[in-house]
């Protein structure tokens, strides 16, 4: 770990860049003033971009004085650029007509009905440089010292379509796409409240790539808020293609193998997130939204378990986990227990392993490296290929490889069984991080199974929970509701309770407001004496029910805590007094 420190450690370049920085040609364009001539300003602006054939320049004459509309091609809409041309002539004559000179008052001109969404002024060449890389049509006149910024985004952008890598079969089947602006509206249209803030941050010296922080005012706490801003805001990089870009560069520990940074392309999921307390980070350009702080649990949840009943996501989550274990430790309890405990199998079992690595040349641990490194570049090989390729490489790959292999006595039967049900339980890990992570871990965990036998195995799982206890996310621990321990959030752990019992969003996200929904919401038949009883009391009673209940129980738990503590000390110095 210290010779990885050592280098990735920040050092300074002895070499330089030949381009200018960024940062400083807008420097000084920001303080450039427009020219008042015409002709001198349109010369500087499309000079600053080298004179590209996209910059177009469009001149307009009205009663003798010159107007020129600039935009660049792709980025801004035609058709809305002709609209400001034909609202320019049909607008100059009414306008002069009621006596208001254009010329020397261009507020009057911004103020006069142009039929556009949002209208500016900029008076440096650096403002509209920015607005022309937004998409915005800057309008030039004689003897203005300033430009007409005037909104006419319209570059091209993908349809809305179902995400491919979060596929539900029940549930909404949209999926954010790389327009930033798009993806604020997809959230919109689920959380209509006034409480949701988004606030807009420009990153990447070169790229300018815009990135949005979302967040619920009173739902998010406000040190978190400040925390995301923070990291953002420290981030000095030439370009930000990816948002996978600032997950490396905000996530709390860089050497971990565990994603500490939460990403989907659902905006279902981002709400959900939202509601729990958390912070959403869109990125222009990419589907994929970030959302922190996040815990271990977050990434074996998926959506379709909030879209089905809850019995079902139980019993889905439960195998879930189980494919976890399943991915990270079959493979070296498989060359543990073939190397070094034989005695715990069956003897029928034992005799038949053994006739099968009777061919096999090396021992155990040898095959299941191969057979591991052998899955590796399948997978790798299935991913970058085409589709209909890929699969054919995965049948392949699986059947006649493997097929081959047993018969040439390479690999036992037995070793193809492990990795191939190793190979299904990695596929049924929710988060995609989450299962590269387990795979990087399966190998060490076969070394120690093929050294210390199945106490080599407990040591590396003791090291892994000791790693896992020590992440933090935006201060949040990675185990969250396992270690710290925190009893009500086991609705929404490993099992996944009714939605008439989660009244309360996790304590340690969501305690600037925990009470989600009223305690009374649990369906009863018609006629059930004992809940119309029940609620009958809790209305009498003035209260919510349930979670006023489990409201005033914690803060009696905060009250009595140090009293508690108290005579837990009192008793351990009694009892080290009767050990003397």
């Amino acid at each position: 770990m210290g010779f990885l420190r050592w280098m990735f450690k920040r050092r300074r370049p002895e070499w330089k860049l030949k381009l200018p920085k960024p940062e400083a040609v807008l420097g000084e364009l920001a303080k450039t003033p427009i020219p008042p001539v015409l002709t001198a300003a349109v010369k500087l602006v499309k000079e600053t971009f080298g004179n590209c054939p996209d910059v177009i320049s469009r001149e307009v004459k009205l009663d003798g004085s010159p107007l020129v509309a600039i935009y660049v091609d792709g980025l801004a809409d035609k058709s809305q650029v002709e609209k400001v041309l034909d609202s320019l002539l049909l607008k100059r004559p009414l306008v002069e007509r009621a006596g208001i000179e254009l010329g020397a008052s261009l507020k009057r001109w911004e103020e006069s009905g142009l039929p556009m969404g949002e209208i500016k002024t900029a008076r440096t060449v650096g403002a509209v440089v920015t607005a022309l890389l937004n998409g915005e049509t800057c309008l030039f006149g004689e003897e203005w010292g300033q430009a007409l910024l005037i909104d006419t985004k319209g570059w091209e952008k993908r349809a809305i379509s179902e995400p491919d890598t979060e596929t539900v079969i029940r549930g909404p089947r949209e999926g954010y796409v790389e327009n930033l602006r798009t993806n604020t509206s997809l959230i919109r249209r689920r959380l209509r409240h006034p409480n949701l803030r988004i606030e807009h941050l420009v990153l990447g010296d070169i790229t300018n790539t815009q990135v949005a922080i979302v967040y619920i005012k009173g739902l998010a706490n406000d040190k978190l808020v400040e925390e995301v801003r923070r990291r953002l805001m420290r981030i000095k990089i030439d370009g930000v293609l990816e948002s996978n870009y600032l997950e490396e560069l905000i996530e709390d520990a860089p050497f971990s193998p565990f994603p500490q940074v939460g990403h989907t392309e659902r905006p279902d999921r981002s709400v959900a997130n939202l509601l729990e307390g958390k912070v959403t980070i869109l990125t222009d350009g990419t589907p994929f939204a970030l959302s922190v702080p996040v815990t271990l649990s977050c990434f074996m949840q998926s959506p379709e378990d909030y879209y089905e009943r809850w019995p079902v996501a139980l019993g889905i989550r439960i195998f879930r986990y189980l494919s976890l274990f399943i991915s990270l430790f079959l493979p070296s309890l498989y060359v543990a227990i073939t190397t070094f405990h034989q005695e715990m199998l069956p003897t029928a079992l034992t005799v038949s392993l053994a006739m099968q690595r009777e061919r096999v040349p090396y021992p155990a641990v040898v095959e299941a490296l191969l057979m591991q490194i052998t899955f590796e570049i399948l997978i790798e090989a299935g991913v970058r290929l085409p589709r209909p390729l890929g699969q054919a490489i995965g049948i392949v790959g699986a059947l006649v490889i493997g097929e081959a292999a047993v018969r040439a006595g390479l690999i036992s039967a037995a070793m193809v069984i492990v990795i191939a049900a190793t190979a299904i339980s990695s596929f049924a890990v929710p988060a995609f991080d989450l299962a590269i992570a387990v795979r990087m871990l399966r190998l060490p965990m076969i070394f120690f199974g093929a050294v210390l036998g199945l106490f080599g195995i407990f040591a590396g799982l003791l090291l892994i929970l000791i790693h896992l206890a020590s992440l933090r996310s935006f201060g949040v621990p990675y185990l969250a509701g396992w270690a710290p321990f925190i009893p009500r959030d086991q609705k929404d752990i490993v099992v996944r309770a009714s939605w008439w019992a989660m009244y309360t969003r996790p304590e340690l996200m969501g305690f600037a407001d925990l009470k989600r929904e009223a305690g009374d919401l649990k369906p009863h038949a018609p006629g059930d004496r004992r809940a119309i009883a029940e609620e009958a009391e809790a209305e009498a009673k003035g209260g919510t029910g349930t979670e006023e209940k489990a409201l005033e129980d914690r803060e009696e738990e905060k009250e009595k805590a140090p009293e508690y503590r108290a005579g837990m000390r009192r008793n351990v110095r009694r009892l080290r007094r009767k050990g003397r």
